[in-house]
């Protein structure tokens, strides 16, 4: 028995079409689509869900050193004069040391990431920058749905799509 409805693609079609939509629905937390392509997102979707569940507190915090250079109050970088051993004057920056606390994926949270990123695309925001879905699932979903046992997806049936009449239905995290 296959595990997903072939939904009359080839493979590759059918994967990136899939990727497309699970991508969506974490993005935005709702899609509208035909009937049997929700159901196939929504398996998918509630497996990365519960994977991200199972590791939801599995990370360390770690002390990282880091330099960056002092800004004056124009956002210039700040410099000094001084002289090598040979006698030559030259400008360099000057450095401020910090110590961040980050947060590190222990082994198996690190392997969960990487399961939910092979069922996610890029995404970019309205600046152009990246957009971290995979911690949207680890960080915000996962820990919302940490109590409950299945069942994150709900789906509406909306009517029959004019043209074709295929259902469509919308689908969205509880």
């Amino acid at each position: 028995m296959p595990v997903q409805r072939k939904l009359g693609r080839t493979t590759a079609q059918r994967k990136a079409m899939l990727k497309g939509l699970v991508t969506a629905l974490i993005e935005h937390g709702k899609i509208e689509t035909t009937e049997t392509r929700a159901k196939e997102v929504r398996s998918i979707a509630e497996k990365l869900i519960t994977i991200a569940i199972a590791e939801t507190d599995n990370f360390t915090s770690k002390e990282i050193k880091k330099s960056t250079a002092k800004l004056d109050s124009t956002g210039k970088k700040m410099t000094k004069s001084v002289t090598s051993k040979n006698g030559n004057k030259y400008e360099v920056v000057d450095r401020e040391e910090t110590t961040d606390l980050v947060q590190v994926d222990n082994p198996s949270r690190l392997h969960a990431r990487r399961r939910i990123i092979s069922w996610l695309y890029q995404k970019k925001d309205e600046n152009g920058n990246n957009l971290k879905l995979v911690n949207k699932v680890l960080d915000e979903i996962a820990p919302k749905y940490k109590d409950r046992q299945g069942g994150y997806t709900r789906m509406y049936k909306i009517g029959p799509r004019r043209g074709d009449a295929a259902e469509m239905v919308i689908l969205e995290l509880v």
